[in-house]
């Protein structure tokens, strides 16, 4: 069925003539006709019937009009903001984030957009890794804050980099080595190991077992974490090693310490995540109020790549 024909329609319920309705749709009136002689046909039955004033609607015809009207209206708002992303513009931004991150990333930046742009909503999503990216594949979020490797992200998306971070033992207090200030990855030879589950945190186990390697062994996973609670948990009921970026010192609970890793490879990455195609006015403004690097960042982030 036409667009035009169901536009047509919902214009001569409005004025209740055909002939006021062709001069607001600057068409003939006989034109108009045969485009709603169309759309009754289509139906299968008589959707208008004469009146002395002009014309309205049969039952059938209030049936289809109650039930055409919200779905044209949205369809239109569905047009109408495809458009405006396909020019750059927009009055929303949806970021998917873990919120472990929003205090010491988001915030400052936040506070500079708004203040910039107080026109777009912003709406914030705590969502993981893996969450965010199949949100950004259906279009549900505008921009994601991805830690790891962005291998699974980088195919379908820009990518650009934020920040560096140091890498943190998680250990539960009353393991042997939770005494020592710092450690060197050769001394978690022979631990059990957090793992992630790929679909939360894509990536993560495959950088675990680079870094591990790095030091000459193998890590072994004793469980694949859902998130953060219950990698910190297995910490402490397993006695397992996690090793987490140091922004997630803050949700780390009673009963576990951090501890830096002093090898100079271990190093977790921020990154932010877009649709590919002309990236949206907010977007832009986001990604230039989020700062090019952290009170622990090893350096700047880099400019926006595409990553094949």
């Amino acid at each position: 069925m036409h667009l035009d024909l169901l536009r047509s329609f919902l214009t001569v319920v409005e004025h209740g003539s055909l002939n006021q309705a062709a001069e607001r749709l600057h068409v003939a009136q006989s034109t108009l006709t045969r485009q709603i002689q169309a759309l009754e046909h289509h139906v299968g039955g008589r959707l208008f019937e004469r009146t002395a004033t002009g014309v309205a609607l049969t039952g059938a015809g209030r049936t289809f009009h109650d039930g055409v009207r919200p779905v044209l209206a949205a369809l239109e708002q569905v047009l109408d903001d495809t458009r405006r992303q396909l020019r750059g513009e927009s009055a929303r931004l949806r970021i998917g984030c873990l919120m472990s991150l929003v205090g010491e990333l988001l915030h400052p930046a936040l506070a500079a957009f708004r203040r910039a742009h107080p026109e777009v909503k912003v709406r914030l999503a705590d969502l993981s890794p893996g969450e965010q990216i199949e949100a950004l594949r259906r279009g549900e979020l505008d921009l994601a804050l991805l830690g790891g490797a962005p291998t699974l992200a980088s195919r379908d998306f820009f990518v650009r980099r934020l920040a560096t971070f140091p890498v943190f033992a998680v250990l539960a207090e009353t393991h042997p080595l939770s005494a020592k200030p710092a450690l060197r990855l050769a001394e978690l030879k022979g631990e059990g190991f957090v793992g992630a589950k790929e679909r939360d945190l894509p990536g993560y186990n495959a950088w675990l077992l680079r870094l591990c390697r790095r030091a000459r062994f193998r890590p072994r996973i004793v469980l694949e974490a859902d998130g953060l609670t219950h990698g910190l948990a297995t910490v402490l009921i397993e006695g397992a090693v996690a090793l987490f970026p140091s922004y997630t010192r803050k949700s780390a609970g009673p009963g576990v310490v951090y501890r830096p890793i002093q090898d100079a490879n271990a190093k977790w990455e921020l990154f932010a995540a877009w649709q590919r195609g002309k990236i949206s006015q907010p977007v832009q403004a986001m990604l230039a109020a989020l700062p090019v690097r952290l009170p622990e960042s090893a350096g700047p982030a880099t400019k926006p790549t595409r990553r094949t």
